[in-house]
Parts: structure tokens; C-alpha cells; sequence
């Protein structure tokens, strides 16, 4: 079973490698010349590249090129977040060093251990033809690991500082309607619609956690021996702190099953025979943690639109010849489909 690999640089993405060893002979003297680099594939957001040096591989983050979304692209703030969880989690990779100026290769960017497992990705898992058994113990890890997340003491840990949970839900639903406004390129009514109901239907909230913010399975990293161990979660740099239904309701919206649009099977591989569905996910986690979902189709909703408006930022970045990645320029129809399926589970009145 292939661990996670990486591909070639693009011409478009020439790192001066001898300015980036001249950096790291400098600050991070510990850590040999650096070789080679490639690029983790897939990912919208944040690009990982993998450092090669004599004795090791490292990892690399920074933020995509034409990126303006602060808190989306913060690599200090994701640098931070590592720092703070590794001593209290440690399913995570460790943070070696943050660089915050722009003269290296063009962005802040940050080094941290490169950690070594099975990455399960819409193009890969079909192919190593897992059972039914297999997924269902997969998913059942992943819904319990979350829930490990969220039972993580935010105050004695000092997590706490990582956000102001108080009122966060009514700031995330009013942030992302305005960044969706602030990226619109085309008239989208269901997003119109979706953004009045959120707006309007403001759940309480509960009592506040760490929060992912991003997690399904890609961001998973699991042992090859046993995937249904995990053995770390990655791409840290929506986390904060707040009700911890946003979290489940982000993963939620990545949750596809058997029998929904095709294209969304790129997305996740959620609909493989085995999997927990929706429902199924949810009940689980309300079993181990005890929280009221009763506004369950809340979270899921604005999960569906957050995942919509990130969308929309890239393909908004795309329009404005920011990238020249194919995919980005072909969002704009699944911003379309996700304010539909938003609109559907309104409609049905579940998720």
C-alpha cells in the first residue's frame, strides 16, 4: 500500500533552492542542505511541498499565490497552533520553523516533521478496494477522533487563546456571507437565500472546544499496518476555538453518500460502500459526547455554504488571473451545486 506521495514542481513553481538552503544554513543550522523539492498533490487552499535532504524529508507550507484571505492563509497563526496542541496531542506533525518574510520564496512560510501514513483521497481509495468492513471501521475511527478533538480542555491547555468563543457562531455565519459578497462573481440565488436563513436562524450555542474546521478524511493520516488507526490529522489552519457542532457540521458538509451528484465523488470518498452516512455520523457523536443536535441541520447548512464561499474565493482568485489551475476555473458549478444541496436539506428538513 502506497504511503502519501508527491509530483514534480511545475515550471511556474521555481524555488531559488539555493536561497532557501542559504535561509536554513542560517536560522535552522540543525537541518542538512536541502536537495530536492516536490509538491504533495491535491488541496485548494495552503500548497505542501516535501523537502529532501541527505538524511530526511521535511515539510513546507505557504500560502497559494494571489491568496488575501488573512486567517485562511496565516501561516504564522497554523505555525502557532501546532506549537500550542503538540504538547497536549500528539497526532500531529511537529513545527520546526516559521519564517514570516516574504524575500525566500515569495510568502511567510513554515517547516514541520513530515509524518508518514496512508492518505485516503477520492482518486486513490477506490483503488486499493477496500471492504465495506474496512470503510466502516475507517469512518467509525474517524468520528471518534473527533470527538478526542473536542474533549481536549481548551482552559488547561491554553487553547483558549486561539479565539473568542463567545458569539463565535454569529460571527462565523456574518464573516462568511460577507466574504461570499466580497468574492461574487455570478448571481447564485440559492447562496442568497442560504445566506438570509443562517442569518436569521442563529442556534445556541455550546459549551466552546478545539476546533479542526477542515476535517475529513484528506486530512487524515493513517497507519498503513491498520487504517482504522490514525496516526495524524494535518492542515491546522482554520482551528480555533468555539461550539463544536461548527466543526461537526463542516465535516458534515464534506460528507457525500452512495446516490448523490456524481461530481461530488471527487470531493471525498465518503459514498464507498461501508461508510457511516450522515445520519449515522452524527448519531455516533451525539452517542459519545452527549450534545444536543437537535439543530444538527443548522451546522450542516452552513457548512454546505462555507464550503461554497471557499469556493467561490478560489474561483473569485481564478477569474482574476491569480492561477492558471484548470480546476479553479471550473468551481463555479459546484458553488452552484452546493447552495442546491443546501436548499434541499432545508426543504426535507434533514440532513
Amino acid at each position: 500500500m502506497e504511503l502519501d506521495s508527491t509530483v514534480p514542481l511545475k515550471p511556474t513553481e521555481g524555488f531559488d533552492i539555493d536561497l532557501l538552503n542559504d535561509y536554513i544554513d542560517q536560522h535552522i543550522p540543525s537541518i542538512s542542505k536541502v536537495q530536492a523539492i516536490t509538491r504533495f498533490p491535491g488541496g485548494y487552499s495552503n500548497i505542501t511541498y516535501c523537502l529532501q535532504t541527505a538524511e530526511d524529508e521535511l515539510v513546507l507550507r505557504m500560502p497559494p499565490a494571489g491568496a488575501h484571505i488573512q486567517s485562511a492563509h496565516d501561516m504564522g497563526r497554523e505555525f502557532r497552533v501546532l506549537r500550542l496542541l503538540e504538547p497536549h496531542y500528539k497526532k500531529i506533525p511537529h513545527p520546526i520553523h516559521y519564517c514570516e518574510t516574504e524575500t525566500i520564496l515569495g510568502a511567510p512560510f513554515y517547516l514541520m516533521q513530515k509524518l508518514n501514513g496512508v492518505i485516503l483521497r477520492a482518486d486513490n481509495a477506490p483503488a486499493m478496494q477496500l471492504s465495506a468492513d474496512d470503510m466502516r471501521n475507517i469512518s467509525i475511527a474517524l468520528v471518534d477522533n473527533l470527538v478526542a478533538l473536542h474533549a481536549i480542555d481548551i482552559h488547561q491547555t491554553g487553547l483558549i487563546q486561539l479565539g473568542k468563543p463567545e458569539g463565535y457562531t454569529g460571527r462565523q455565519v456574518s464573516g462568511w456571507v460577507k466574504r461570499y459578497y466580497a468574492a461574487e462573481t455570478d448571481t447564485i440565488e440559492n447562496m442568497n437565500s442560504i445566506a438570509k436563513w443562517i442569518h436569521n436562524n442563529l442556534p445556541k450555542e455550546q459549551e466552546p472546544t478545539l476546533l479542526h474546521n477542515d476535517y475529513k478524511y484528506d486530512n487524515l493520516m493513517l497507519d498503513p499496518k491498520n487504517l482504522s488507526t490514525i496516526v495524524g490529522v494535518l492542515d491546522w489552519e482554520m482551528a480555533t476555538v468555539g461550539d463544536p457542532l461548527m466543526d461537526l457540521g463542516a465535516s458534515l458538509a464534506y460528507w457525500f453518500e452512495a446516490g448523490e451528484e456524481k461530481v461530488l465523488q471527487h470531493y471525498n470518498l465518503t459514498w464507498l460502500p461501508g461508510n457511516l452516512s450522515r445520519k449515522e455520523f452524527a448519531d455516533h457523536y451525539a452517542a459519545k459526547t452527549n450534545r444536543d443536535l437537535s439543530d444538527i441541520l443548522f451546522y450542516y447548512v452552513f457548512g454546505l455554504f462555507k464550503n461554497a464561499v471557499i469556493g467561490q474565493q478560489i474561483y473569485h482568485r481564478w477569474k482574476q488571473g491569480n492561477s492558471n489551475d484548470a480546476r479553479f476555473g471550473a468551481l463555479l458549478p459546484l458553488i452552484q451545486l452546493l447552495g442546491t444541496k443546501a436548499i434541499a436539506a432545508l426543504e426535507r428538513g434533514t440532513i
